[in-house]
């Protein structure tokens, strides 16, 4: 890759994040029903700093999905309008502008529990499309027309994908792998917690999205597909040097910790 656009992925970024996905070595399984499984990476040693492990668990989600193809759950992640009609967590979503054929910038923002603030995220986001395999993987940048705002906290995408692959013609394994850091000062466990519960809520509701795509689809651009077909995006082009890497570390840390104490007295594991 050209200095210019090194900070998009390239395809050792796609490999190393379905060997991820793919990986059993150093997770903790959380939950295993309903062909749903989620785990937890377990802590490594060498990622230790002082006597502390990273903040922020990473998540994986696994579903085996019988009655929907591997190429409309694709659809589904991709499709920004679609996502409107079943993200019930969504304040706003759009897209910024493309970075290439397979690559873009944008944002999202996201209702949270009260008395916690929302948040909101700018993330650079790419994909890859194989014969029977698709992976879109995320994570968030600076963009220098959209910094963070008051009212809404930005949160960090260290690493957030999808690897969706066919298992037969309606049918999929659908993985959701996460890393992101809420920010603000939420205690560990709530943050950890919250994404175990969440996860397989947020996967069931992706499948039922998947369910009920084809005829929603039917009736709404049934031929835009931009992110199969690049030459349909309308997107201005943005030159990806213009973006760096958004650290969680940077960002402000808003004080939500008197609003969470009612909590940690309910649960500190």
């Amino acid at each position: 890759m050209s200095g210019k656009s090194s900070i998009l992925p390239d395809d050792q970024v796609f490999a190393d994040f379905k060997k991820q996905c793919l990986s059993t070595e150093n997770w903790l399984n959380k939950y295993d029903k309903n062909d749903m499984q989620v785990w937890i990476e377990q802590p490594n040693p060498s990622n230790r700093v002082g006597n502390n492990y990273p903040k922020v668990h990473k998540i994986k989600c696994k579903m085996m999905i019988k009655d929907v193809p591997a190429a409309t759950m694709y659809d589904v992640l991709h499709d920004g309008e679609y996502r409107k009609k079943w993200d019930p967590n969504m304040l706003e979503s759009y897209d910024i502008a493309k970075l290439s054929d397979n690559a873009d910038v944008g944002y999202y923002s996201w209702l949270c529990p009260k008395p916690i603030k929302n948040r909101d995220v700018v993330t650079l986001r790419s994909w890859k499309v194989t014969d029977d395999e698709y992976i879109i993987v995320n994570f968030s940048v600076k963009h220098p027309k959209y910094p963070p705002v008051s009212h809404l906290v930005r949160a960090v995408s260290i690493q957030t994908g999808y690897y969706i692959k066919a298992t037969g013609p309606k049918s999929c394994m659908f993985i959701y792998l996460s890393q992101a850091d809420p920010k603000g000062a939420l205690p560990k466990w709530v943050v950890n917690k919250a994404s175990q519960v969440l996860a397989p809520r947020v996967m069931k509701s992706v499948h039922r999205a998947g369910q009920n795509y084809l005829q929603w689809k039917q009736e709404n651009s049934p031929s835009l597909k931009p992110w199969l077909y690049p030459e349909q995006s309308t997107l201005p082009m943005m030159n990806p040097a213009q973006l760096s890497v958004q650290r969680a570390d940077s960002l402000e840390n808003v004080d939500e910790m008197s609003k969470v104490d009612a909590l940690d007295g309910e649960d500190s594991s």
